[in-house]
């Protein structure tokens, strides 16, 4: 059973503080399966946006974890906002979730799924 967005946000908000970074939810959507998307940025001021990973980076039909995958990034903020934006109007249940890791790689915060 795959958990629900709101507590998947909680335990990455958690996980982010322990590793010493700083995280903070910028939009909440459906509380139950809202598409979760992550905000990270360096302390350098390197922006990187990340989205649910699709459908082609699973082994199997209907996944039961979270995979993400870069949207963007690095970039600049202007193309973040325009891309979330974009986002916004095809579900504007999603969520919005931005991060300032402290030195964690984002591999150990969450999953990123690559091709």
């Amino acid at each position: 059973m795959r958990v629900t967005s709101d507590l998947w946000v909680s335990a990455l908000l958690r996980r982010v503080h322990s590793a010493g970074g700083f995280g903070a939810v910028l939009q909440r959507g459906s509380t139950e399966a809202g598409a979760i998307f992550i905000v990270r940025r360096s302390r350098l001021g390197e922006v990187t946006l990340y989205g649910p990973a699709p459908q082609i980076f699973y082994e199997e039909g209907k996944p039961q974890e979270r995979g993400f995958s870069a949207m963007l990034g690095p970039a600049g903020e202007a193309a973040v906002d325009a891309m979330l934006e974009k986002e916004r109007r095809f579900d504007p249940d999603l969520w919005i979730v931005e991060i300032e890791t402290g030195g964690s790689g984002d591999e150990e915060l969450f999953p990123v799924k690559t091709a």
